[in-house]
């Protein structure tokens, strides 16, 4: 066992069993596969299996599935332990696990162990472990929020004010690292929770206003004090949309529907346009059973963005969830006709299950096939899960089949879903060698 080849494998879910395949199998009772695949190699499955073992109470059990992972020093497998250990109260193994990890050398050890540290009532010795790490800007954040529980606000205060004040003198060279913008945020950070919202309030409004985190951080702070005005103001200049955003949800969640409609609608600022400001105002309509309302806010994105795939998605969802499966393809009828009438593929397939809900999955499936692109692995997925919802799995699989390594994780669910359990773990653990590192 690599901790290389292990690595490889988690990120690219590749010549594994990946983790929503481990959930199913449970699902469909399989919890002997499981077990038996956890003692053969395969991550997932021995993470699952560990923490039923655990919900057992056999938790020595489940330390041992663990331990040829982490013998291997891999992190993942490190952290997964911890949280096993710590979720069993035996906080000290956990911290331990991962100190071992941080003194040999693992670059996201420390912020680990210091945040486990401070959990669990030693707040003090993990800002002492990160106060000479203040540049680096996630252990910054994590310096940050230990200090609260550790009492050291204004120690950390005081070194992000110096940080602020600080002229670089070789500029880019002289500061890597913990930038002014983010220095600005994490001290308004301590100055809300220590209750000086208006010193946080005035800080974050000196920092750079393109940073859209500090733009962010202002308007949340705003909405969780109740300065409505104040975040109404904002909105009227805010031009990135998340601004706009958080005061319609603050408005939403005070009962003001109207008034959250208004502040998406202010026609005059080009927060007006943002199709992200359109798409959170169409759920809200629709939300609040105004779903025709809905439709039409996405229609207009549709026509002002020429047709972006994503944008009509949102359009044939709100259709489809409306029952007017008829007018999202008289949509997507007229977008095609300004192309000339032909749609390729990933734009076609948005329209499979508006006919299958007015014309039934059988037409839907006939007219996919007819498409010229129908028998292309990127089309397999969709014409198989209309073939399922039908009823007919078996067909699903056999269409899959045909393009099995470009959709082997669709079709070992399928072959789950029909009890062909051997036949799905064939298909997921067939090994792609690992490319070499450049």
């Amino acid at each position: 066992m690599d901790a290389t080849d292990l690595d490889y494998r988690d990120r690219t879910r590749s010549g594994c069993i990946p983790p929503e395949l481990v959930s199913r199998l449970l699902e469909r009772g399989h919890v002997d596969v499981v077990e038996l695949q956890a003692g053969r190699g395969e991550w997932f499955c021995t993470l699952a299996w560990a923490r039923l073992l655990g919900e057992q109470g056999r938790q020595a059990d489940a330390l041992e599935v663990l331990a040829l992972y982490l013998a291997t020093g891999w992190w993942t497998a490190v952290v997964a332990a911890a949280e096993l250990l710590e979720g069993w109260g035996r906080v000290d193994e956990a911290i331990e696990i991962i100190r071992v990890r941080m003194e040999a050398g693992h670059p996201m050890a420390l912020e680990s162990y210091t945040r486990l540290l401070a959990r669990h009532g030693r707040a003090e010795e993990a800002f002492t472990l990160l106060r000479p790490h203040l540049g680096e800007p996630s252990l910054a954040e994590a310096l940050v929020d230990v200090a609260g529980p550790a009492g050291r606000d204004e120690e950390a205060a005081a070194l992000l004010t110096a940080r602020t004040e600080h002229q670089c003198s070789d500029f880019p060279w002289c500061c890597r690292g913990l930038d002014l913008d983010t220095a600005i945020g994490l001290l308004a950070t301590i100055r809300e929770r220590q209750g000086h919202t208006d010193e946080a309030i005035a800080l974050l409004r000196t920092g750079s206003t393109t940073l859209l985190k500090n733009k962010e951080q202002l308007a949340a702070l705003l909405a969780r004090h109740g300065r409505l005005d104040e975040l109404r103001a904002a909105a009227a200049t805010d031009d990135s949309g998340y601004v706009v955003r958080r005061l319609a949800r603050l408005l939403e969640e005070r009962g003001d529907v109207g008034g959250a409609i208004a502040a998406y609608r202010q026609a005059d600022r080009p927060v007006a346009h943002d199709p992200n400001s359109a798409f959170e105002l169409a759920q809200h309509l629709a939300r609040h059973g105004r779903g025709s309302e809905a439709i039409e806010v996405m229609r207009v994105q549709a026509d002002a963005r020429n047709g972006d795939d994503w944008i009509l998605h949102i359009l044939s969802g709100l259709c489809l969830a409306q029952g007017r499966p008829e007018d999202g393809l008289a949509h997507l009828d007229a977008f095609a006709a300004a192309r000339g009438g032909e749609e390729e593929w990933d734009l076609y397939w948005i329209r499979l299950p508006l006919i299958a809900a007015r014309d039934g999955f059988d037409e839907a499936i006939a007219q996919a096939r007819s498409h010229p692109e129908g028998a292309t692995w990127y089309a397999a997925p969709h014409i198989a899960e209309l073939l399922a919802g039908a009823g007919r799995t078996e067909e699903a699989v056999a269409v899959l089949e045909q393009h099995t390594s470009a959709n082997s994780h669709d079709l070992a669910g399928y072959l789950i879903d029909l009890g062909r359990v051997e036949d799905a773990l064939a298909v997921l653990q067939r090994r792609t060698p690992q490319p070499p590192e450049l």
